[in-house]
Protein backbone atom coordinates (compact mmCIF):
# COMPACT_ATOMS: atom_id res chain seq x y z
CA UNK A 1 0.00 0.00 0.00
CA UNK A 2 2.92 2.38 0.44
CA UNK A 3 4.27 1.57 -2.35
CA UNK A 4 1.07 2.82 -4.40
CA UNK A 5 0.61 5.76 -1.84
CA UNK A 6 4.30 6.72 -2.97
CA UNK A 7 3.76 6.69 -6.46
CA UNK A 8 0.26 8.66 -6.68
CA UNK A 9 2.73 11.72 -4.43
CA UNK A 10 5.48 11.57 -7.25
CA UNK A 11 2.84 11.86 -9.42
CA UNK A 12 1.49 14.49 -8.03
CA UNK A 13 4.99 16.40 -7.78
CA UNK A 14 5.79 15.25 -11.40
CA UNK A 15 2.46 17.24 -12.43
CA UNK A 16 3.20 20.12 -10.25
CA UNK A 17 6.72 20.73 -11.51
CA UNK A 18 5.50 20.48 -15.46
CA UNK A 19 2.67 23.04 -14.41
CA UNK A 20 5.17 25.38 -13.01
CA UNK A 21 7.69 24.92 -15.73
CA UNK A 22 4.80 25.32 -18.31
CA UNK A 23 3.89 28.63 -16.46
CA UNK A 24 7.73 30.06 -16.64
CA UNK A 25 7.95 29.41 -20.41
CA UNK A 26 4.21 31.16 -20.84
CA UNK A 27 6.12 34.36 -18.83
CA UNK A 28 8.96 34.43 -20.83
CA UNK A 29 7.49 33.89 -23.89
CA UNK A 30 4.69 36.97 -23.37
CA UNK A 31 7.53 39.13 -21.61
CA UNK A 32 9.65 38.42 -24.93
CA UNK A 33 6.43 39.32 -26.80
CA UNK A 34 5.76 42.93 -24.97
CA UNK A 35 9.42 43.58 -25.79
CA UNK A 36 8.83 43.21 -29.19
CA UNK A 37 5.94 45.27 -29.49
CA UNK A 38 7.33 48.31 -27.91
CA UNK A 39 10.53 48.41 -30.88
CA UNK A 40 7.69 47.76 -33.14
CA UNK A 41 5.78 51.00 -31.20
CA UNK A 42 9.21 53.00 -31.06
CA UNK A 43 9.29 52.32 -35.21
CA UNK A 44 5.92 53.31 -35.97
CA UNK A 45 5.82 50.03 -37.20
CA UNK A 46 2.03 49.47 -36.81
CA UNK A 47 1.27 46.39 -38.38
CA UNK A 48 3.68 44.40 -36.47
CA UNK A 49 3.08 45.82 -33.30
CA UNK A 50 -0.61 44.85 -33.77
CA UNK A 51 0.67 41.02 -34.97
CA UNK A 52 2.73 40.97 -31.84
CA UNK A 53 -0.11 42.10 -29.56
CA UNK A 54 -2.28 39.45 -31.18
CA UNK A 55 0.55 36.56 -30.49
CA UNK A 56 -0.10 38.26 -26.89
CA UNK A 57 -3.82 38.11 -26.95
CA UNK A 58 -3.42 34.64 -27.92
CA UNK A 59 -1.79 33.15 -25.22
CA UNK A 60 -3.65 35.23 -22.43
CA UNK A 61 -7.06 34.73 -24.30
CA UNK A 62 -6.32 31.05 -23.66
CA UNK A 63 -7.13 31.65 -20.15
CA UNK A 64 -10.82 33.23 -20.91
CA UNK A 65 -13.63 31.98 -22.24
CA UNK A 66 -15.37 32.16 -25.63
CA UNK A 67 -17.81 35.14 -25.83
CA UNK A 68 -17.01 36.01 -22.54
CA UNK A 69 -16.45 40.04 -21.53
CA UNK A 70 -12.92 39.79 -22.21
CA UNK A 71 -13.30 37.98 -25.79
CA UNK A 72 -15.77 40.99 -26.25
CA UNK A 73 -13.76 43.85 -25.48
CA UNK A 74 -10.68 42.52 -27.64
CA UNK A 75 -13.24 42.02 -30.24
CA UNK A 76 -14.74 45.37 -29.89
CA UNK A 77 -11.03 46.71 -29.78
CA UNK A 78 -9.84 44.97 -32.86
CA UNK A 79 -12.90 46.13 -35.28
CA UNK A 80 -12.39 49.45 -34.20
CA UNK A 81 -8.56 49.26 -35.31
CA UNK A 82 -9.84 47.46 -38.27
CA UNK A 83 -12.14 50.37 -39.14
CA UNK A 84 -10.03 52.67 -39.70
CA UNK A 85 -8.70 51.01 -42.72
CA UNK A 86 -5.32 49.52 -43.97
CA UNK A 87 -2.57 49.78 -41.24
CA UNK A 88 0.68 51.85 -41.91
CA UNK A 89 3.70 49.61 -41.49
CA UNK A 90 5.66 51.48 -44.91
CA UNK A 91 6.53 55.19 -43.45
CA UNK A 92 8.44 55.59 -39.85
CA UNK A 93 6.36 58.23 -38.38
CA UNK A 94 4.03 61.18 -39.11
CA UNK A 95 6.78 63.50 -40.82
CA UNK A 96 5.88 62.23 -45.16
CA UNK A 97 2.62 61.74 -44.33
CA UNK A 98 -0.37 64.11 -45.64
CA UNK A 99 -2.15 65.46 -42.76
CA UNK A 100 -5.32 62.63 -43.77
CA UNK A 101 -3.21 60.27 -43.10
CA UNK A 102 -1.04 62.01 -40.37
CA UNK A 103 -4.81 61.77 -38.73
CA UNK A 104 -5.62 58.17 -39.57
CA UNK A 105 -2.05 56.96 -38.53
CA UNK A 106 -2.64 58.91 -34.77
CA UNK A 107 -5.80 57.34 -34.52
CA UNK A 108 -5.01 54.59 -35.42
CA UNK A 109 -1.76 54.33 -32.67
CA UNK A 110 -4.51 55.39 -29.96
CA UNK A 111 -6.30 52.24 -30.32
CA UNK A 112 -3.27 50.02 -30.66
CA UNK A 113 -1.65 51.95 -27.20
CA UNK A 114 -5.75 50.65 -26.18
CA UNK A 115 -4.95 47.33 -26.60
CA UNK A 116 -1.81 46.55 -25.53
CA UNK A 117 -3.25 48.44 -22.19
CA UNK A 118 -6.14 46.44 -21.94
CA UNK A 119 -3.69 43.30 -23.22
CA UNK A 120 -1.15 44.07 -19.96
CA UNK A 121 -3.85 44.87 -17.82
CA UNK A 122 -5.26 41.32 -18.76
CA UNK A 123 -2.40 39.79 -17.99
CA UNK A 124 -2.16 41.53 -14.53
CA UNK A 125 -5.82 40.38 -13.45
CA UNK A 126 -4.10 36.75 -14.60
CA UNK A 127 -1.18 37.00 -12.11
CA UNK A 128 1.16 36.77 -15.21
CA UNK A 129 1.87 39.97 -15.33
CA UNK A 130 4.27 42.77 -13.20
CA UNK A 131 1.46 43.56 -10.78
CA UNK A 132 -0.82 41.18 -8.80
CA UNK A 133 -3.70 42.24 -7.16
CA UNK A 134 -4.97 39.39 -4.27
CA UNK A 135 -8.46 39.95 -2.67
CA UNK A 136 -7.24 38.50 0.32
CA UNK A 137 -4.77 41.99 0.64
CA UNK A 138 -7.18 44.84 -0.19
CA UNK A 139 -7.58 45.46 3.89
CA UNK A 140 -3.72 45.49 4.25
CA UNK A 141 -2.34 48.95 4.37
Amino acid sequence: MAWGKNKNTLEDEESKISRINSAGLINITIENSWRESYKAMIKGDLVSWNRILDTIWVILGGDCKEKDIVDKEISDIDKDIYSTGSLNHKKSGFETSSDKENENIAHQYILLKKKALFLRRLQNIQGKGTSYQNDDYDDFD
